[in-house]
């Protein structure tokens, strides 16, 4: 084993999929690139998300405590980035970069027409945003595209969408093939 620098510990780590997060405060909606989320839960659905005290959603997501996780497909990879490099409080990102914007169901910030996911979510832990601007998420509505039978499917052969996972360096890895490793799996026979 050699040493490796503390500065690049998170690049070994960026689980991914990187993802789009919509918010909307007073009417006006934003959209933003994010790569930092895990799941916490399964019923119901969290997950913890960073968003930074210097972006432009970190307001409206602090004050109306809802957003939406738009997961996009690979294919969308420019347009992701290209939503990373420029701020909302300058640019109307839907706009600038053609997202079709959808109403949500539960949530105030809208879906996005272009991701094959899209998560309607409420806050349901905010204690740590003040001290490491992270937020516990509740997944309360969920959709997928229905182009995408996989989505729905259990079969293990099924044909999912590509993601892409940020490396950290501004590189990106694109998902890949999928092991079927249930038979090892005992702990939750269920899933078999």
């Amino acid at each position: 084993m050699r040493e490796y620098p503390l500065s690049r510990v998170f690049q070994l780590l960026e689980p991914g999929p990187t993802v789009l997060l919509t918010t909307a405060q007073a009417g006006c909606a934003n959209v933003m690139t994010m790569s930092w989320l895990m799941m916490m839960e399964f019923e119901p659905p969290l997950l913890a998300c960073l968003v930074s005290s210097s972006n432009h959603s970190f307001t409206a997501l602090t004050a109306t405590r809802q957003c939406v996780i738009a997961i996009p497909p690979a294919s969308l990879a420019p347009t992701v980035v290209d939503v990373g490099n420029c701020s909302g409080a300058k640019v109307d990102k839907f706009t600038a970069f053609g997202l079709t914007v959808l109403p949500a169901s539960q949530v105030g910030a809208p879906l996005l027409g272009e991701c094959f996911a899209n998560l309607e979510c409420r806050v349901a832990d905010d204690t740590l945003v003040g001290k490491y601007n992270l937020f516990i998420l509740e997944v309360v509505q969920a959709w997928c595209d229905s182009s995408w039978p996989g989505l729905l499917s259990s079969d293990p052969e099924r044909v999912l969408p590509k993601t892409i996972h940020h490396n950290g360096d501004g590189t990106f890895r694109v998902s890949g093939e999928t092991l079927n490793l249930k038979d090892h799996m005992v702990k939750w026979p269920e899933c078999l």
